[in-house]
């Protein structure tokens, strides 16, 4: 089967966390109404912000049980995207710093969900 990839992020408010993800990741948002936002990651992938209150069946799960991982080209994509975040006031979870995958940093968004970005 070929689709198009969705990840879904349940949200407390989907008009806030799609603003944040175009502000924290320049990312176009397509869709957006109180209960849902739809954002372009890339030309296979968006980004689903759904409204926590309406999925069905509910979710259990925490936010940052899980994350989002945006490969980026260079470990010099990594610190400027660091540095963009820590200028837009996002919570940087874990500054630039090599691990046995790659280089990489993480961010949180408003509602906890983890967003990891990182070179091999």
């Amino acid at each position: 089967m070929h689709a198009q990839h969705t990840v879904l992020f349940y949200v407390n408010d989907p008009q806030a966390s799609a603003h944040f993800y175009e502000r924290a990741l320049g990312l176009a948002t397509l869709e957006l109404s109180p209960g849902f936002g739809l954002l372009k990651l890339n030309d296979a992938t968006l980004l689903g912000l759904w409204s926590r209150s309406g999925v069905l069946p509910e979710p259990h799960a925490a936010p940052g049980a899980g994350e989002i991982g945006l490969q980026l080209a260079d470990n010099a994509a990594i610190d400027r995207q660091h540095q963009a975040w820590v200028e837009a006031g996002v919570t940087v979870l874990q500054p630039p710093q090599q691990m046995d995958f790659g280089y990489t940093c993480t961010a949180a968004d408003p509602d906890g969900h983890r967003i990891r970005v990182f070179t091999m």
